[in-house]
């Protein structure tokens, strides 16, 4: 069998399993808990994320009044911030049907949304649409989307199941501007201090920023916030990166803990990766996929590890050089 049908089907079923790494809680065990905005004084028994027997999905989350919060997260084309399960059908087919892309097409291609690359491009560079860039100089738009779909195939994982849990998270944080949870005298987001995810506790700090901005593709996307999230690293994960990468000065170890459990990101990215497969390039705004996978639990650092093989600090750190 052609290797490249062997990795589209191979796609197709992880495409089609996406909703699967999702628990399903029957409908007995949710209703002995408050729904957001109501909260509970215990930790619900339940798995975070799940889904309701109604297809509704929720996240676990603590309050800083030390509540537990039983969040609506379900992605939808009619949320506030932009639809959810829009995807580049035109430009993208295979992402759009399959979760990845062909890279050997991707390498052919002249336009997105309209745009040409190199347009796309001098808009992503440091000083295009913005100071820090969505791209790193030496980075073109072509090299990060086949640099960073190559990431994704490697850990056996797909870009619409990259997105979805930023999209929950956001919806998360979405729920909070409903109800005006909001710290608006701070510009910060105060009300949900951490959220459980695949058994991982994440941390929250979200604060809104002057302005918005603009997208490098033509597609109308906007962004207004800055969001970090983080995950502390477990005694066996520190350990394992001790061992591995001994070899490292201790500036060079530091910088590949924060990256591994650290993401910097606005509401744009998760927009991104479900349209395009692109996580933006190495700048400070860059959501990889690395540390998506890592922080949200969609693999273990044993299991990531496995796949890169002592290279990680390698991976999170080098450009995808664009060839001349």
């Amino acid at each position: 069998m052609n290797r490249n049908i062997r990795v589209l089907i191979t796609c197709c079923i992880l495409f089609a399993v996406i909703h699967a790494q999702v628990d399903t809680v029957m409908n007995s065990r949710l209703n002995n808990y408050k729904l957001y905005p109501e909260v509970n004084e215990q930790r619900p028994d339940l798995p975070s994320p799940f889904i309701s027997e109604e297809g509704e999905e929720y996240i676990v989350a603590f309050t800083q009044y030390g509540k537990f919060a039983i969040i609506p997260v379900t992605l939808s084309n009619d949320k506030d911030f932009a639809p959810q399960l829009l995807m580049d059908t035109l430009d993208f087919p295979l992402l759009a049907r399959y979760g990845l892309h062909d890279n050997k097409l991707l390498n052919s291609m002249n336009q997105i949304t309209g745009w040409d690359l190199d347009t796309i491009t001098a808009l992503g560079r440091p000083g295009g649409l913005s100071t820090d860039g969505f791209l790193a100089e030496d980075e073109n738009i072509r090299s990060i989307l086949i640099h960073d779909n190559s990431l994704v195939f490697a850990m056996g994982l797909t870009h619409p199941e990259m997105a979805k849990p930023l999209f929950h998270f956001l919806n998360m944080m979405g729920e909070d501007l409903k109800l005006h949870r909001w710290n608006m005298k701070k510009h910060k987001w105060e009300h949900i201090t951490c959220f459980y995810y695949n058994s991982q506790v994440i941390y929250v700090d979200v604060e809104d920023t002057k302005g918005g901005q603009q997208s490098i593709f033509n597609d109308g996307i906007q962004g207004a916030f800055h969001i970090k999230l983080r995950r502390r690293a477990e005694p066996n994960e520190l350990a394992l990166l001790a061992r591995t990468y001994h070899d490292l000065s201790t500036e060079d170890y530091e910088l590949l803990k924060e990256k591994l459990f650290t993401l910097s990101m606005g509401e744009m990215e998760a927009q991104y990766i479900m349209r395009y497969g692109f996580y933006e390039g190495h700048t400070y705004w860059r959501t990889d996929p690395v540390t998506i996978a890592l922080v949200f639990g969609l693999r273990t650092l044993p299991e990531i590890e496995e796949v890169f093989s002592n290279e990680l600090y390698k991976v999170l750190t080098e450009h995808a050089v664009a060839q001349p």
